[in-house]
């Protein structure tokens, strides 16, 4: 919230870029935190998770003032591709690096990357179409006739109880929890499945880890464009319509495969084509969730954002907690059968929540 409520009043240009320096910076430090006492490698994971708290408000903020309405679910879409792209390239140079030069070496690869990354971020990228230096004025003049001057250029008073009681900004952080808890389920918890009841070893699993975000790479950017295209065709439905269904369709779709996935036993193929349908209806319903902020507000999408992710984050933390109690015994194939079930079950739950209470149109408190 505090990120969100920063991007919005001063720009996510520094408080973008910063999140990503400070992540890199503590990455490149853990292996001398582990090296030195597990109470500062734990100091040094929250202040990483500080910053990258803020980043997704950051860019929020920045795509309210440069992209073009119309095309917004595709501009969040792309850049959800580049986020799995991401998980990609580091969980297949993470198994390798892990097998051929000791984990140190992963920490030092990445960290380093996104060191480089950063100053090319802080060169290239201003908060909005008025305050670049290097911009044209046909340019700004094209901006300012697509988003408008007020939303281009406007940080008005935040209005937090409108905010706070709003129903569709809650559903949207209902839908977010829901998404966030079967992601991160896969992300953190998908390699301990695929050692302990699939027999991967680290190298594989680095690889199959990998295989599985590549149907995100392929489908983000598919949903982004018909998304667009069903709010803009002729006979076009609402945006409310469009966001409900991508969200209902991709969440029932997970769920339902989620109750098939426990059952293949050991069958690896089966095993890791099912995981990799799971994370391709999920990320279907993301056309929904990280673009509906934009659809209520522009601009406080930063505000809305924070607040949102900060629901959905409370699902990044309970649920692996949920997986290592479920699977604490042995982590038996049974015993993930249950995370399966329970991370359908969110799911399902979510496509309820925002199916009935959600919404696409600009709220009368978002000017």
């Amino acid at each position: 919230m505090p990120g969100g409520l920063a991007a919005d009043r001063f720009g996510g240009r520094w408080l973008c870029g910063g999140c990503v320096l400070l992540s890199s910076v503590v990455t490149l430090l853990t292996p001398a935190a582990a090296r030195a006492h597990i109470g500062v490698l734990i100091a040094l994971r929250v202040l990483s998770g500080l910053g990258e708290g803020a980043m997704m408000p950051a860019v929020h903020a920045l795509i309210a003032r440069w992209s073009t309405p119309r095309y917004r679910s595709l501009v969040v879409n792309a850049i959800l591709v580049g986020m799995e792209a991401g998980a990609v390239v580091g969980a297949l140079l993470t198994g390798v690096l892990c097998d051929r030069a000791g984990w140190p070496s992963a920490f030092y690869v990445l960290g380093a990357a996104g060191c480089v990354w950063s100053a090319g971020w802080f060169f290239l990228c201003h908060d909005s179409p008025p305050s670049h230096p290097r911009i044209s004025a046909a340019e700004l003049q094209y901006w300012e006739r697509t988003i408008g001057s007020d939303d281009l250029a406007g940080r008005p008073p935040t209005p937090w109880r409108r905010i706070v009681t709003s129903v569709p900004v809650w559903a949207l952080a209902v839908a977010y929890f829901a998404a966030d808890w079967g992601y991160y389920t896969f992300v953190v918890c998908l390699p301990l499945y695929m050692r302990d009841v699939l027999g991967f070893g680290m190298t594989r699993n680095g690889l199959f880890s990998a295989l599985t975000y590549l149907a995100p790479i392929l489908v983000a950017p598919v949903c982004g464009l018909l998304a667009d295209w069903m709010r803009r065709c002729p006979g076009r439905l609402s945006t409310t319509a469009v966001r409900k269904g991508f969200c209902v369709v991709g969440f029932t779709a997970a769920a339902g495969l989620l109750t098939v996935v426990g059952r293949v036993g050991c069958d690896r193929t089966s095993a890791v084509a099912i995981v990799l349908a799971i994370v391709a209806c999920a990320f279907v319903a993301f056309a929904s969730v990280l673009v509906n902020q934009l659809d209520l507000a522009p601009l406080h999408a930063g505000k809305i954002m924070g607040l949102t992710k900060g629901v959905a984050s409370v699902g990044t933390v309970v649920s692996p907690l949920a997986v290592g109690a479920l699977t604490y015994d042995r982590s038996t194939r049974d015993e993930w059968q249950q995370v399966f079930f329970l991370a359908a079950a969110i799911y399902a739950v979510g496509a309820v929540v925002f199916l009935i209470f959600g919404s696409g149109k600009r709220q009368s408190w978002a000017d």
